[in-house]
């Protein structure tokens, strides 16, 4: 017998402890059992799980998954990230080449990397190589004057795989940095409170450390235009972009292109206006622009990146797929789940709040539908709570129950890819915090790429008790997922699944595998919250077992083989 796990190559942490495996608790997070099917029964140990006070085992819940057909298959890129354009303005931008980040981003490829937020429209290009230099005087960034020219020098450590530039920044560089990230995030939540953005420049060199970072970590960048510079008629104004263009195209990087960020509140944050068919006519400009280069003439573009499916949100969308529908390859629209002015830790645990997503994802489904049927839509931006998170709350362990179920629901509803806002950068709703450190939500969204394959399967329950109230709403508090597992993860043979539940029930459920799944053998991951710090923890403790069958399948051969 020995014990699976799954990290990134050279996965550094001084303060963070790797999971043993896989995800999750019934009861403090989720269970995830990993199965390798096989004709003959396994032999089973119980896992050595503490059994919290008060406790009971009750309700036997029968679990068997249909193995036949795929309900669903999603992108192998499901799982992507976001950053956003404010580590320009707070300038973590010029540390994307640390190893330590690079190491913790690869870890999580294959994947999207959408370079966009709420900054996205503030967003200006000068074909400048640096601009701290040629500002010539004291300011905000006058340090980065004397210390940028020792992050070139230290960018010479060279993957040899890639040849990407990969560095190692002294610690006394780091401290400095975070002092000014931390002096700047407060004027980043000053303009976000009072809804008034500056400009931010983006450079020739900022870009070309931006490529790097993606190309280096095996992510493949999605780039947001600058889509609030209009004309006086309100049309796009395009100038500031098509230069950009042509800067990417001489570097031959290989990018994905979007235009603007929530369209919905340009009127608040500009005070112009603009509607579904103007925003789908300057993704028509966008695509002319895109074809006479040949570099990206073919590329992908991706839109219109609206906010939460309200009413006016709704008409906008309506208006741009009328009019730009099948100019896009996807969809896109964004998600927030709590106002992070008054999160509370038990709000995590709220199945209301669990099942708001699903509503929404239907309003986009039923308008992209309308005008084009089987176009794909994408999440991008999802975050567990809005203005930035909240400290000891949205970083940590309780996090977790809205980060997996929303992957699962996702993937089971047909959404093809879900972008994480952020993998890295200020406030609390990031993936690795500015110690370089990951934190809970990392490792879950590492141990779902590593095992969770593209293909979703359909998940059938017996055994709940269900005894409806008058007006009483029932909402499931036990939610179960199934899925091939990844199959580039060469520990389990082609074939293998992957479920993994989330129990949000006060007493705990006995789970008895039935059907296809009767007698086989189960290789269970468990992460619990570390310490005495319980759902606001930051660690992960973790146990696991594993006992080894003979190669088999489970997933009938078309699930196998993509």
């Amino acid at each position: 017998m020995r014990v699976l796990c799954a990290f990134p190559e050279a996965m550094p942490s001084s303060n963070s402890r790797p999971p043993s495996c896989l995800a999750l608790v019934a009861l403090s997070l989720a269970l995830l059992l990993h199965l390798s099917l096989s004709s003959q029964a396994g032999h089973r140990r119980p896992l050595p799980v503490d059994r919290a006070p008060g406790l009971k085992e009750k309700t036997l819940i029968l679990l068997d998954v249909s193995t036949k057909n795929p309900v669903r298959t999603v992108n192998e890129n499901f799982l992507s990230l976001q950053l956003d354009p404010s580590i320009i303005h707070d300038g973590w931008l010029d540390f994307l080449s640390s190893k330590r980040l690079v190491t913790l981003a690869r870890g999580l490829s294959p994947a999207f990397l959408r370079f966009g937020g709420k900054r996205t429209d503030f967003l200006q290009f000068q074909n400048l190589r640096n601009l701290a230099k040629s500002r010539g005087g004291p300011g905000p960034d006058y340090y980065l004057k004397n210390y940028e020219d020792d992050i070139v020098r230290s960018d010479v450590a060279l993957d040899k795989q890639k040849g990407c530039k990969i560095a190692q920044h002294p610690d006394v560089m780091l401290e400095l940095q975070r002092e000014k990230a931390a002096q700047m995030h407060l004027v980043l939540l000053k303009e976000q409170f009072s809804n008034t953005y500056s400009n931010l420049i983006l450079t020739a060199r900022s870009l070309d450390k931006l490529y790097n970072f993606a190309d280096c970590s095996g992510l493949h960048l999605i780039f947001a235009l600058n889509a609030l510079r209009r004309n006086p008629n309100n049309s796009w104004n395009s100038s500031s972009a098509l230069s950009l263009l042509k800067y990417s195209a001489s570097k031959k990087y290989n990018i994905s292109w979007e235009l603007g960020n929530e369209p919905n509140n340009y009127r608040s944050m500009h005070g112009r206006a603009v509607n579904g068919s103007q925003l789908g006519k300057d993704y028509i400009q966008l695509k002319s622009l895109l074809q006479p280069i040949r570099i990206y003439s073919r590329a992908s573009l991706y839109g219109p990146n609206i906010g939460r499916p309200r009413k006016n949100v709704i008409a906008l969308l309506d208006g741009f797929m009328k009019v730009a529908g099948s100019t896009v390859d996807a969809v896109t629209w964004q998600h927030c789940y709590i106002d992070g002015r008054v999160v509370k830790v038990m709000d995590f645990l709220k199945t209301r709040l669990l099942d708001t997503l699903s509503d929404q994802i239907r309003k986009i489904q039923k308008v992209v539908n309308t005008y084009t049927p089987g176009k794909k839509i994408w999440l991008e931006g999802v975050v567990t709570t809005s203005a930035g998170g909240t400290n000891n709350l949205s970083d940590s362990y309780a996090a977790g129950f809205l980060w997996l179920n929303t992957l699962g629901m996702l993937a089971n509803q047909g959404i093809d890819v879900v972008i994480r806002h952020s993998f890295f950068d200020h406030g609390y709703n990031h993936l690795v915090d500015q110690n370089f450190n990951p934190l809970p939500d990392y490792w879950l969204s590492l141990l779902y790429k590593r095992l969770i394959g593209p293909k979703v399967l359909a998940v059938h329950v017996a055994g709940l008790q269900r005894k409806p109230r008058p007006g009483r709403v029932i909402r499931d508090k036990l939610r179960i997922y199934a899925h091939c597992t990844n199959h580039h993860n060469h520990n389990y043979v082609r074939g293998s699944i992957t479920l993994f539940i989330i129990n949000l029930h006060r007493s705990r459920k006995k789970i008895k595998l039935a059907g296809t799944l009767r007698d086989k053998l189960v290789h269970q991951y468990l992460l619990q919250p570390y310490g005495q710090e319980g759902l606001k923890s930051k660690l992960y403790s973790s146990f696991g077992h594993q006992a080894i069958l003979p190669k088999v399948r489970t997933c009938h051969e078309p699930l196998g083989v993509l």
